[in-house]
């Protein structure tokens, strides 16, 4: 701000008590009604490496705003509130009071407290992709034998980034002895554990060495830093199948047993693990996304957090042949697929049901953030 003078100052408040004793009184004003608010330009991050543009709309735009079930989605944003964006921390004592209110409340609330912004790519286009994921569900062993041999590993001590492929890890002496005592449990099959590691975490009902079971998850740790490549891809690249969703590459691996490792080989990342307690409340939700709150299956998504921030509540359309969604979620998450200004994965859950659903949906979307007026 430019300072001004104590001189120019003084001189301006003389002029101004002088036109005032010269000129008669004014009529008073007409009041006139207040204006619409409007949100605040600056307010708004700026969506990183020009990848999003965002766009003020009217609340009669987000398909479906009248008919949601907001009470799940206001789980979603109590977890949020655990560790808030700035931009919403204000909010969550009145997100928090609402927490009990019924959806009229709820949804008055949005419009007097939020404004909706339609989420473009730079170029305009509103149109994305919309995929999802969940926790698989797996029976698993503390030791191996019996059916279990496929290792699931704490992060090693790595010394050169990246490290060994996952084609290296599998069969090279040297990266298997500096795994060696790192295995958290052991599975029976590969793909398996192919899709935990794609997934980035999962649920195990554990036999323990003295031949008792219980749940525990697994969380992401880390990787060895080499790039994903999808499995599906390499099937549809190799002419191999013209179905790339999971149920697909399972039946084409039915279908050719000899080649699970080359399916295997063609993604070099390879993910590490931690073991976490999953009683109580941390059994009704998933596990911790990248804004280090715990998912909420159906009202948590992976976005690019540089085309909205973590923690900002995001209204979803989606129209496929796999489900028709229309509904308030939370950006709570990321993924190294997940890139570009709309698109989103959509946290499915956990178990069979999930993994059914998510290994399937592949359709159109569009994303309206939520910012605070």
């Amino acid at each position: 701000m430019k300072t001004v003078s104590v001189r120019l100052l003084c001189t301006a408040l003389l002029g101004a008590l002088l036109a005032a004793c010269s000129t008669p009184p004014s009529p008073p004003p007409v009041v006139s009604p207040p204006a619409p608010v409007v949100p605040s330009a600056a307010a708004l991050p700026t969506p990183g490496q020009g990848k999003a543009r965002w766009v003020a709309v009217g609340w009669s735009e987000l398909p479906g705003f009248a008919s949601d079930d907001l009470h799940d989605a206001w789980n979603a944003w109590l977890k949020s509130c655990e560790r808030p964006a700035p931009a919403f921390a204000p909010l969550c004592p009145e997100v928090r009071r609402l927490s009990i209110a019924g959806d009229a409340e709820q949804r008055a609330w949005l419009q007097a407290r939020l404004q909706p912004y339609r989420v473009e790519a730079a170029d305009g286009n509103p149109d994305g992709l919309l995929t999802s994921y969940y926790e698989p569900l797996l029976d698993a062993a503390r030791q191996p034998g019996n059916g279990f041999g496929v290792p699931l590993y704490r992060p090693p001590a790595m010394a050169r980034k990246p490290w060994y492929t996952r084609q290296q890890i599998d069969t090279l002496p040297e990266a298997q002895a500096q795994l060696a005592g790192r295995a958290i449990a052991w599975l029976r099959d590969p793909i398996d554990a192919l899709v935990l590691h794609i997934q980035g975490s999962g649920r195990l009902r554990i036999t323990e060495a003295d031949g008792s079971q219980r749940l525990v998850r697994l969380a992401f740790a880390g990787t060895n830093d080499h790039p994903y490549q999808s499995v599906g891809r390499w099937l549809l690249d190799q002419g191999a199948t013209r179905d790339a969703s999971w149920p697909g590459i399972k039946a084409w691996l039915a279908a050719n047993p000899q080649r699970v490792n080359e399916l295997l080989w063609s993604n070099p990342r390879y993910v590490f693990f931690r073991e976490e307690p999953l009683d109580g409340l941390d059994a009704a939700f998933g596990p911790k996304g990248a804004q280090g709150v715990a998912l909420t299956p159906g009202r948590s998504i992976a976005v690019d957090r540089h085309s909205i921030p973590y923690g900002t509540p995001v209204w979803l359309a989606s129209s496929g042949p796999q489900v028709q969604l229309a509904r308030l979620v939370q950006a709570q998450d990321t993924g190294s697929a997940i890139v570009g200004a709309v698109r989103a994965d959509y946290f499915a859950g956990w178990g069979p049901e999930a993994g059914e659903f998510a290994g399937r949906l592949k359709q159109g979307l569009r994303l309206w953030v939520l910012w605070p007026r």
